[in-house]
């Protein structure tokens, strides 16, 4: 029976066509993957005439399935198939053809008659499906519950049949899968039916290595990271790992440890650190999960190696153990998740320079992608699912998976959340946003050129998990600073973005966002409440030199510096208890001494006077008249050059 049932989702031409370019994950791209093996005189396990159920289990890939032979099927024998995606968002296909042809003839035979289709104009929607039923024998895609395929097939003649299962086509589709496969079992079709013990299906693996993986790494071992780890992915039983570590510079001399999930070591390879290059093997005897290879910098030459290392981690490939192969097939580890993040600085709530810190609001958002998140949309019958803070808290304990979680590095007490939300897609691509208000400390102050100073504000949020895990990158086009802060005092003139690797938070190397800002203050108020009084008040000393009373004199310049003592105490209120001078400080300190100065020179001039040296005092007082004057905007000028 040939289903018609093919739907395709919109919005995703975009992904599987280029002009008439077909991507190979078309239908018969789920057999590409694998060449098929002829049949070596399987035995039929089932007894003639009576009904048999087999139930298998596997994963698809996005750009590759699982492929069985039906050995030796009579003609008018009814086989019955039910498909159902048991993890990620797969969207499970199925599709049977006879053993006519070669896989790879095949899928050029299907790949260019759709490219043919194309091209005269016919729409892909369309072409797909004409063209998968006129090459194969039957498939289908969601006849049973939801995005389950069900599918009856009564054999046409004797002989070998394919059966192919893959994902959707249409889109970007993955996870396990759980196949029944019934002779004379309709039963098969409702998806609950009980495996008998019969076998039907038997998984093609010459030629197509299943299960064979090979995956190289790189990287470098220092004083300051002396062991890096990476957590392998689901291994099945019989499974057999082979690693291969060397020294590719420096005097690194290499030590590899398979690691339970407990961190118990199972078998290591130059556990004595003496040579540069190490090895092992080791076969699986139970499927295990979150076992870990380390590869640590050991001790030859030093207390410590240092340098950069190439390690190869395959299953089930003893060639691996040479050095002398290439990747293939699968990665073999989980690998670092990388975390687009941004951050929108909306407020600035205050800055308090005296307990040098400030306050801001901000959204910051961040995207990732992990298959354990990913769903398939007929759970729910949506195309995304939205947890808030608890509720996704929550999910992602119960489901053991690790997510982005970070924290702001420079904040003081608490962060105070607004917002929080966390949107996933089928395919496991995650958006996490919050809104959220914070203290944060400033220690980069620098209040040398105060009040004309310029100041660097830095928001800093670390990842608490090492960089084997998440990797942060820049989320391009996110950041930025908004247009109402709320801050008179400060006006903000850039800011920028920075990733870099810390240690601060945790003791494993761990990924930093940066997110910087340059501010500037408004001078007017210092101008207007500060420099011009100095200048009036300088101004009225000088004034008073023009008197002949002495005594008078005195009085004026002596309140002048009691001026000054004021002005010195209303700046320090503004600012921490510093280990060095501002521009502001050595102004006041210049006005002050010299102040005191001129009240010890009138006092002089007094002491004269009343000593009847008055044309001496008066001679003296010709000169100071313009050297008062000189003396303020030569030391102003000395002071401005030195600080800037």
């Amino acid at each position: 029976m040939k289903s018609t049932l093919f739907p395709l989702k919109s919005g995703s031409l975009e992904r599987q066509f280029d002009g008439t370019t077909l991507r190979p994950v078309a239908i018969l791209g789920l057999l590409a993957f694998a060449l098929f093996m002829a049949f070596m005189g399987t035995n039929r396990a089932y007894a003639q005439g009576e009904s048999a159920v087999q139930e298998l289990s596997g994963l698809v890939q996005q750009d590759g399935g699982a492929v069985y032979v039906l050995p030796d099927l009579k003609r008018g024998e009814t086989l019955y198939f039910y498909l159902s995606g048991t993890s990620g968002n797969l969207d499970p296909l199925i599709v049977l053809a006879d053993d006519s042809l070669p896989a790879s003839e095949l899928a050029e035979t299907f790949d260019a008659r759709v490219k043919e289709e194309i091209t005269a104009g016919t729409d892909p929607l369309v072409a797909i499906p004409q063209v998968v039923d006129e090459l194969f024998l039957a498939w289908d895609d969601d006849s049973g519950d939801g995005y389950d395929a069900a599918l009856e097939f009564t054999a046409p003649a004797d002989g070998d049949y394919l059966l192919a299962v893959a994902a959707n086509p249409t889109q970007e589709t993955f996870g396990d899968f759980r196949l029944l496969v019934g002779l004379d079992a309709p039963q098969v079709l409702t998806g609950k039916a009980e495996p008998t013990g019969d076998t039907i299906a038997v998984l093609d693996e010459r030629d197509s290595q299943s299960g064979v993986s090979i995956q190289e790494l790189t990287g470098t071992l220092t004083a300051e990271k002396r062991s890096t780890f990476y957590t392998l992915k689901d291994v099945e039983p019989g499974d057999t790992l082979y690693v291969f570590a060397e020294a590719t510079s420096g005097d690194l001399a290499p030590v590899v440890v398979l690691r339970d999930f407990g961190g118990k070591p199972i078998r290591s390879g130059n556990f004595l650190g003496k040579e540069s290059q190490a090895s092992f093997e080791f076969t699986f005897d139970e499927a295990v999960q979150n076992f870990e290879v380390n590869i640590e910098a050991c001790c030859e030459n030093g207390p410590v190696t240092e340098g950069d290392f190439r390690l190869l981690l395959g299953l089930n490939e003893p060639d691996v153990l040479t050095g002398a192969v290439s990747p293939t097939g699968e990665t073999v580890v989980k690998g670092a998740i990388p975390v687009k993040i941004g951050l929108k600085m909306q407020q600035i709530t205050g800055v308090d320079q005296k307990a040098e810190n400030f306050g801001v609001v901000a959204t910051v958002l961040m995207e990732w992608q992990d298959p354990a998140l990913a769903f398939s949309p007929d759970e729910c019958q949506c195309n995304f699912k939205t947890y808030g803070d608890i509720a996704f808290v929550n999910f992602v304990a119960e489901q053991d998976i690790a997510w982005p979680e970070f924290t702001l590095f420079n904040q003081q007490g608490r962060r105070f959340t607004q917002n929080q939300v966390v949107v996933i897609s089928p395919d496991g691509e995650a958006a996490y946003f919050e809104r959220f208000s914070a203290t944060l400390q400033a220690p980069d102050f620098d209040f040398r050129r105060f009040p004309f100073d310029t100041q660097q504000f830095f928001i800093r949020i670390d990842s608490l998990f090492p960089e084997e895990f998440f990797v942060y990158s820049d989320l391009e086009g996110f950041s930025e600073v908004g247009e109402q802060l709320g801050e008179e005092e400060w006006v903000v003139t850039s800011y920028e973005t920075m990733i870099n690797t810390e240690t601060a938070s945790t003791r494993q190397p761990t990924s930093r966002f940066s997110f910087g800002f340059t501010a500037e203050r408004h001078v007017s108020f210092y101008v207007t409440r500060l420099f011009i009084p100095i200048l009036v008040i300088l101004i009225v000393s000088w004034i008073t030199f023009f008197l002949k009373d002495y005594g008078k004199r005195v009085d004026v310049s002596a309140g002048n510096l009691l001026l000054f003592i004021a002005f010195n105490f209303t700046i320090s209120n503004d600012l921490p208890r510093l280990g060095y001078l501002t521009f502001m400080d050595v102004v006041l300190i210049s006005t002050f001494v010299v102040t005191g100065l001129v009240v010890i020179f009138n006092v002089i001039l007094k002491r004269l006077e009343i000593a009847g040296k008055i044309e001496l005092a008066q001679r003296i007082d010709r000169y100071t008249i313009w050297i008062y004057p000189l003396v303020y905007v030569a030391a102003i000028a000395i002071v401005t050059f030195f600080f800037t």
